[in-house]
């Protein structure tokens, strides 16, 4: 399989307390646009976080998956929305949990969700407290430090983003993500089982369903594949010191098709034990996406995507994740709008 050449990206020119010229800025957003309306993912450098805080986030995220025991697992389980303290996303998933179009994910994870203030238990869906791990101890605040940082990235991505598509205006995306309801995962995956190592995957083809994905990925190639646009897959592999970003179904519903997701998968056919930590930034709760009448002018004056409130599309997915029905990461239009849940 052909090795990406996905293009790199110095994103400083939008970084919070940074001097950039009017030049930079027109630079790094050119790059940005291009990636995303010809591959949707390219890798972000010179974006502040050090490799030590990054190498250890990886490492905290391996220390759980190898020395937490299944008690301790099992503890932090994700539970459904009214059971115990459930709330339906957040917690460890056990190998085989999480499901894309109709599959089992060869992945074991822990998922982690802004706090919110909520009565209970019972918990409505994602709306419980967080299930940090004990094992490693400094895992929690580490992670919580690191979120604040991944804030900050995200937002100035998303910023780039905004000024490739308009100068004028560049916190169009901005002012939709100012209260983030980012996901964050601890991703631990295994090398594929010998008798499916034919077409298994570790995790199934599929779109991100939301704003911007940060991906830390530990130096483990070949497994981490994109599709290209003639339908081939090719892989991105890590770069050191970078981000592999993508955009995801909100984006492209926001510029009516301008920019797309595209679908990537994990195959993990290697030796060795992979460990991920996809940073999800995404709209506030009660954003309601729709197409950006500029992006409309540009892509043909026709509107090609419904409204949607983000926080319901937001529910059909993650509850179909474990559901069996693959709702959480699919095939689906993302011209459909989602049901409320």
């Amino acid at each position: 399989m052909p090795p990406s050449n996905l293009p790199i990206i110095d994103i400083s020119p939008f970084l919070p307390h940074t001097s950039s010229t009017i030049l930079q800025k027109q630079h790094c957003a050119k790059k940005l646009a291009d990636a995303c309306q010809n591959t949707g993912f390219f890798y972000l450098t010179d974006h502040g976080i050090p490799t030590c805080q990054t190498d250890e986030i990886l490492n905290l995220a391996r220390q759980f998956f190898h020395q937490a025991s299944d008690d301790e697992k099992a503890d932090i389980a994700r539970q459904d929305a009214g059971v115990d303290a459930g709330d339906g996303g957040r917690g460890w998933q056990r190998m085989g949990d999480n499901v894309t179009e109709g599959r089992r994910d060869w992945h074991e994870a822990v998922d982690f969700y802004p706090e919110v203030t909520a009565e209970g238990p019972p918990y409505k869906p994602l709306m419980g407290p967080n299930k940090w791990p004990r094992t490693p101890h400094a895992l929690r605040k580490t992670y919580e430090i690191y979120v604040e940082k991944m804030l900050e990235l995200g937002t100035a991505t998303v910023r780039a983003m905004g000024f490739a598509l308009d100068p004028e205006n560049e916190d169009v995306f901005v002012d939709q993500t100012r209260n983030s309801f980012w996901v964050m995962r601890m991703i631990g995956y295994p090398r594929l089982p010998e008798s499916t190592l034919q077409d298994g995957v570790s995790c199934g083809a599929h779109t991100d369903y939301g704003c911007v994905t940060l991906l830390l990925a530990d130096e483990t190639k070949g497994a981490l594949q994109v599709q290209a646009k003639d339908g081939s897959w090719i892989t991105a592999d890590p770069v050191p010191g970078a981000y592999v970003v993508n955009i995801g179904d909100m984006v492209e519903r926001w510029t009516n098709g301008l920019w797309k997701s595209t679908r990537h998968r994990v195959v993990h056919k290697g030796d060795g034990y992979r460990v991920s930590v996809p940073f999800f930034f995404e709209p506030d709760l009660e954003t309601r996406v729709k197409p950006l009448e500029s992006c409309i002018e540009i892509t043909g004056k026709q509107e090609l995507y419904g409204e949607v409130i983000y926080g319901d599309h937001l529910l059909g997915k993650v509850l179909g994740n474990f559901y069996g029905g693959g709702g959480g990461q699919t095939n689906q239009d993302p011209r459909q709008p989602s049901v409320a849940l």
